[in-house]
């Protein structure tokens, strides 16, 4: 069956579905019917993973049935651009490629990777640059070269007037301290995955050209994160999963996966006191205009 075909089966079998139905065993819960509902965006997630080698495609069809038909993929260093190409070759209308190197994948010869990913531009169609940004929480000693490689993925960003996705952990005062220096009215992007506070999303917001992401850290208790997005206004924030990565309840610590992003809807609309729908309208425009979609 064609991606095409594929597509078509599942927006029919989901237009006679009365409700989403994402976590097992809970059909009566709160939700939106899948029939003439909001087309979500899943701004992040890393679908070429080995972690989906033995359901990718099952997995791609539930995130279709829950109505999340466009995702797209960060890339994060050489060995995963011909995995990431072959997964949106495979579903051209449902998964987008960015090109990046991610911070923990900078290495002594990041240069010599970086002139080789950006020749890539010039072959097909990337549609961010990304994910970069820096990463102290691994290790702290590439933190020069880490700051060397997110310089220069910025510039392709205004090269190429396209938005970047920032990678974020542990890092917010370094990372701060480059677009401080760098920022201006051609930068663009996200802040992936946002698990700041309020005084760091006030410090983003004020570069002027950024959203934030989020996803299932969001619905864990301790995150902190109900709070700060209600300081964030709703016209600065996406959807993303990180998958396989950072799952939502009720399934932290197991695999997460593009469906889940109506659990995030749920919860981003419960912390709002917002309905369903408008979330949806909202994040999914927010989508369009980070992307150009």
């Amino acid at each position: 069956m064609s991606p095409m075909e594929l597509n078509r089966m599942m927006r029919i079998r989901a237009g006679f579905s009365n409700w989403i139905e994402i976590v097992s065993g809970q059909s009566n819960r709160r939700g939106s019917s899948t029939f003439g509902a909001m087309h979500l965006v899943d701004t992040h997630a890393h679908l070429y993973l080995p972690q989906f080698d033995e359901d990718r495609e099952a997995m791609i069809q539930r995130a279709i049935e829950a109505g999340v038909e466009k995702i797209f993929l960060p890339n994060i260093d050489l060995d995963t651009i011909p995995l990431m190409h072959s997964l949106c070759d495979r579903f051209p209308q449902n998964c987008f490629p960015m090109m990046g190197l991610h911070p923990c994948d900078v290495n002594e010869d990041f240069q010599s990777v970086l002139a080789q990913m950006r020749l890539m531009f010039s072959e097909r169609k990337y549609w961010a640059v990304g994910e970069t940004g820096i990463d102290l929480y691994w290790d702290k000693t590439k933190l020069d070269l880490q700051i060397a490689s997110f310089k220069i993925q910025i510039e392709w960003a205004k090269e190429l007037s396209l938005p970047i996705v920032i990678h974020a952990r542990e890092s917010f005062d370094e990372i701060f301290s480059v677009l401080d220096e760098v920022n201006d009215e051609r930068l663009t992007g996200v802040f992936h995955c946002f698990t700041g506070n309020e005084a760091q999303a006030k410090h983003i917001d004020g570069y002027g050209g950024f959203m934030f992401g989020f996803g299932g850290v969001l619905t864990h208790e301790k995150s902190g994160l109900s709070e700060t997005v209600k300081q964030i206004q709703p016209e600065k924030i996406v959807l993303e999963t990180d998958s396989p990565f950072l799952a939502p309840m009720p399934h932290r610590g197991k695999r997460n996966e593009s469906a889940y992003v109506r659990i995030v809807v749920e919860k981003l609309a419960t912390v709002l006191g917002r309905s369903i729908h408008d979330v949806e309208s909202i994040t999914t425009r927010n989508s369009e205009r980070l992307f150009g979609f």
